[in-house]
């Protein structure tokens, strides 16, 4: 059985033990989290109509916090000595899906 989950306007196809780096939550570590469940597909059956998912849930829990891959940025304006260097490095957690649930 696997889930396709929503979270920080992203989408993950997710399975049971599976650790998954998603944008950070509210949350610390070793907290369980309820992630929203998108599609829910169970062998043969698949649940993708909103009755159907109010039921189904997914859950996981707060494993750690991992950074991502350094943004390097410049930006210039032209005929002056403007000239700024930037980096960024968004943060996430790390979920470990504990349960997949369709009822």
């Amino acid at each position: 059985m696997y889930a396709i989950i929503a979270s920080g306007g992203k989408q993950e196809k997710v399975a049971e033990g599976q650790q998954v780096r998603v944008e950070l939550l509210d949350g610390d570590e070793g907290s369980d989290v309820s992630l929203r469940p998108v599609m829910l597909v169970d062998g043969d059956t698949i649940l993708s109509t909103p009755d159907e998912l109010s039921k189904a849930s997914v859950t996981g829990k707060i494993v750690g916090q991992t950074k991502g891959p350094k943004i390097n940025g410049f930006t210039y304006k032209n005929s002056t000595t403007y000239r700024r260097r930037y980096g960024h490095r968004q943060k996430y957690h790390m979920v470990e899906i504990t349960s997949i649930s369709a009822s």
